[in-house]
């Protein structure tokens, strides 16, 4: 029978131990659900003789049935299911919890179904259900039944499958039936002998039902009462929730008298917030400080508009403050102070847009508040002491230092309202601190006041601050005997960067820092990102401290100090420093900087290869391209837009170019090097970037290297093909194609690598779709740079065609983009070069059928814009052929999918002919029809996209 093949499935889902028999029962539980029978099972499968997990199954499916198959229910069976349903739970409100809630949330599912015009007065009736006196269940049982009951109903409206016009319908109905929940919950909260869970469960209730926005004003005695329930530690939690959740709904701000009748109630809570505070009662401080945050939060603009009333309101931002200042350090012995961080940046935007004259009456009273809130935060961003610090875990060590930067974002809001006076003000603690000949301040301090001073001048522009000169006086004063000090010493410099690019004459005080913290280990990202920004910055008044900073920088890469990221932004800085040198003074310094690792190399490229070298070669030619991407020595004209090479003066001397030199000094040693490791991917994308670093940096000055390093790509492609050696060939194609000089040995580079590439497509390129990508963004490239590199006897234009047809159909998303790309500028070129046009009127129709295929749903939906830029491109440029085309394809029966008709074809047809302009346009058809193709049109699913 049909049960006990459900009881046999059910108990191989629950015991058995083999996943294959679990998944095989899961699989034919879920079909049971939704079989007719389920019906008749299900009433079974909750007798009271079998146990919860079957029944529990029975709950379940009955849900499944009404939730989401409702329309297979006939209307004369509602009024059965109902009752049937009410005897349930009546029964199981002393039975299993678990399978009690199962079918409360079917009941609901039902209600839900029924409401409004087939069941009104729904919660009215579970109400008047319940209270009845029912013989043999007790009245407390029966209490807490309808309770979940009606905490379920709210909870199952927000995930229900209902359609939208019904969402609103029944969203309208169930808060109509608030007042028949309200008393229930009010009496049952009010009761003197109501037992505390009866309480939290009707907590938990007004939680759920807020979640409807039921008006505040309507709920106000309950969330009174709610306050009060704050005082049992049992309910504590539940009537947090309640209260935050109540409070914080976004239709509450209408209520401004209810919210201004909340506000002392919230004050009152302080006594017992501060109790709290000196037991080391966490969660009960957290709970408070939630309550007076969602408060302040949510209604700061509402309470702040009710001017008579702003002395409470002060009070209650004063409560917040106490909050924020919690004793203790976070995240160990406080977790609350995090929470009003979001407060204060709401409220400072509310004080702000207001119009002047009333800014100016808030800002009176405001602007002390801030200035005060900036002491707590530096307070709370210092360090502990050095025994706590070594104590804590690492864990929460990352969770104080993302605290850190949450306070410093607040600080940098906090400028906007106190602007230089706050410099100004933490420039005199800072004086006063390392003035102060009583050795009682601690490095902690000082290092929270040059914190917030870093975490301003980091993003805001401070180079107008008078202030500035004075820290950087100061800095040097600084007794930095603690390695997170330093670190925040080195942060600060670095944040001025650019105020020493105007002030030059005061490098010489803070440049020795940097340099002495660079052969420190604990001080790696700070030291090495500071000097970074100074050589970037200041780079034009650093030749006289140019030979200082490349022998320190050369000791601390012998000597290891830095991990391999460090040591890459070093030679970035090093790149920058040297671009403001004279040429023959650039070459001095980058022998004596480049030559150990040559000699390294050599010795290395000797070796046979193994995994140890082989990081040791990445490492070096790493260095080499980190140097070569920041080694400038033309002056930028002005910022060139996107992609647009920069617009550059002409260097003052002449000779080539430094990074050339070195380049061809190392070429040779180079191509050994490759030669041992061409089966290495990672080793040949470390050679090529090299050469995509110098020539995105140098552009036209590499002019001398283009006939050597496209012979040497070209073997390199030849032997073993590979995506990094195809980009570093569309760089060349893209700078040097359309120079008649170099054009030779680009154009034979050109053909050479599409013929390699079109030997992999005739094997099978499916193992390679990252050279699939790269070979398609390289003919993109070429047909925008150079279209006459399509005109060659040896191109073969159709082949080429015929593999980007065939890139369309694979699965990885940037393949196909890249692909679409190449069509894009394949198309337009019908006119001008002919062989493009022979091959679009021969083959187009392919590539038609393989956008139209995609669009039918064979390529991923979110593809579907870089489709229609194709299509549009066929419509513009070869509309006659289109209009023959579309017409052939659209003819194929179940082509591009079963699920569109003749009448959608035809109208998708006439839609995209007639739109030869709007690409806009033909973006939103194609969406259109890929719905429909997909079977998608009109549901949910749809619409989310």
């Amino acid at each position: 029978s049909k049960s006990h093949t459900l009881r046999y499935a059910l108990h191989q889902l629950y015991y058995d131990p083999n996943i294959e028999n679990k998944n095989l029962a899961q699989k034919w539980l879920m079909q049971a659900q939704v079989s007719p029978q389920a019906w008749q099972f299900c009433w079974v499968l909750l007798r009271p003789e079998k146990v919860p997990e079957i029944q529990y199954f029975g709950a379940s499916a009955l849900h499944t049935k009404i939730s989401r198959y409702w329309g297979d229910i006939p209307a004369e069976q509602y009024d059965t299911l109902k009752t049937q349903l009410f005897s349930q739970i009546a029964h199981f409100a002393s039975g299993s919890k678990i399978v009690l809630t199962r079918l409360c949330v079917a009941l609901a599912s039902l209600a839900l179904n029924m409401m409004p015009e087939a069941w009104p007065g729904a919660v009215s009736e579970m109400v008047r259900m319940f209270q009845e006196e029912g013989g043999e269940v007790d009245g407390r049982a029966r209490c807490l039944a309808l309770l979940e009951l009606l905490t379920v109903l709210p909870e199952e409206f927000q995930t229900s499958r209902l359609p939208q016009y019904r969402k609103g319908q029944v969203r309208g109905a169930l808060g109509r039936e608030w007042t028949a929940v309200y008393p229930l919950l009010q009496q049952l909260l009010r009761q003197p002998d109501s037992p505390p869970l009866v309480k939290a469960r009707v907590l938990k209730c007004l939680s759920s039902w807020v979640l409807l926005d039921v008006p505040l004003n309507e709920s106000e005695g309950l969330v009174e009462a709610s306050f009060t329930a704050l005082a049992d530690p049992e309910l504590f939690d539940t009537a947090v929730e309640a209260i935050v959740n109540t409070i914080s709904q976004p239709d509450s701000q209408r209520y401004v008298n209810t919210l201004l009748k909340l506000v002392p109630q919230v004050l009152q809570l302080q006594e017992q917030l501060r109790d709290a505070v000196q037991n080391g009662d966490m969660e009960t401080s957290h709970g408070i400080c939630r309550i007076a945050v969602s408060l302040g939060e949510n209604h700061s603009r509402a309470l702040l508009e009710q001017v008579e009333h702003w002395q409470s309101f002060l009070a209650l931002v004063n409560m917040i403050m106490f909050c924020t200042g919690i004793p203790g350090h976070y995240p160990v012995n406080e977790t609350t102070s995090s929470l009003t961080l979001t407060f204060w940046y709401t409220l400072q935007d509310d004080i702000m847009s207001f119009e002047a004259e009333k800014q100016a009456i808030y800002l009176q009273v405001y602007r002390p508040v801030y200035f005060q809130l900036v002491d707590v935060l530096l307070h709370k961003a210092q360090f502990p002491t050095d025994e706590e610090y070594a104590s804590w875990s690492s864990d929460e060590k990352e969770q104080f230092r993302i605290y850190r930067v949450d306070v410093s974002d607040t600080l940098m809001y906090v400028y906007e309202m106190l602007g230089a006076e706050l410099l100004s003000n933490l420039y005199d603690k800072l004086g006063r601190v390392l003035t102060n000949t009583e050795p009682t301040t601690t490095w902690q301090h000082t290092e929270a006041l040059l914190y917030g001073f870093q975490s301003i001048a980091e993003t805001i522009d401070v180079n107008y601050s008078d202030v500035i000169p004075g820290l950087i006086g100061l800095i040097p004063r600084i007794n930095i005997n603690n390695v997170q000090l330093a670190d925040t010493v080195m942060f600060t410099i670095g944040a001025l960067a650019e105020w020493l690019a105007d002030h030059p004459v005061m490098l010489s005080s803070v440049l020795p820092l940097v340099l002495q913290a660079l052969g420190n280990p604990d001080l790696s990202v700070s030291s090495v990102s500071t000097l970074k920004k100074i050589c970037r910055e200041c780079k034009y008044d650093l030749p006289p401290y140019a030979a200082n900073i490349v022998a320190v920088s050369q000791e601390v890469l012998i000597k290891q100090i830095h991990k391999t990221s460090q040591c890459m932004w070093l030679m970035q800085a090093l790149g920058f420093l040297l671009s403001a040198l004279p040429v023959e003074e650039i070459l001095r310094n980058l022998h004596s900087l480049i030559t150990p690792y040559i000699q390294q190399l050599e010795k290395l490229a000797g070796e046979t290869p193994n995994p140890s070298n082989k990081l040791a070669i990445i490492h070096i030619l790493g260095l080499l391209s980190n140097l070569f991407t920041t080694l400038d020595i033309t002056k930028p004209e002005e910022e060139p837009g996107e992609n647009a090479p920069p617009i550059k003066s002409a260097p003052p001397q002449t000779g080539p170019n430094p990074v050339v030199v070195v380049l061809q000094q190392v070429f040779a040693l180079i191509q050994t090097v490759l030669s041992k490791w061409l089966n290495d991917s990672q080793v040949v994308e470390a050679v090529c970037a090299i050469f995509e670093k110098s020539v995105k940096t140098l552009l036209h000055d590499f002019a001398p290297m283009v006939s050597q390093l496209s012979e040497m790509l070209g073997q390199m492609y030849s032997t073993i093909p590979q995506a990094s050696a195809l980009d570093l060939t569309r760089q060349m194609v893209h700078i040097f194609a359309s120079e008649t000089n170099h054009f030779p040995p680009i154009k034979a580079l050109f053909e050479l690598v599409t013929s390699v590439t079109l030997t992999i497509f005739q094997q099978g390129p499916r193992d390679h779709p990252d050279i699939v990508d790269s070979f398609m963004q390289l003919q993109a490239q070429a047909l925008k740079r150079k279209p006459d590199l399509f005109l060659s006897e040896s191109l073969d234009v159709k082949a080429v065609f015929h593999c980007g047809v065939l890139s369309l159909k694979f699965p990885e998303a940037p393949t196909v983009k890249s692909t679409c790309l190449f069509f894009t500028e394949l198309i337009p070129r019908c006119a001008d070069v002919p062989p493009v046009g022979q091959v679009v009127q021969e083959h187009g129709k392919l590539l038609l059928l393989a956008v139209l295929e995609a669009i039918g749903g064979q390529s991923s939906r979110s593809l579907m814009d870089q489709f229609a830029e194709v299509l549009f491109c066929l419509n513009k440029h070869c509309f006659a052929l289109l209009t023959v085309w579309l017409k052939e394809a659209l003819r194929s029966p179940g082509f591009p999918s079963s699920r569109v008709s003749n009448e959608q074809k035809d109208t998708f047809s006439q839609q995209v002919l007639r739109e030869r302009v709007n690409k806009r346009r033909v973006k939103d058809i194609v969406k259109e029809f890929t719905l429909v193709c997909r079977g998608l049109h009109g549901t949910e699913y749809a619409a989310d996209y």
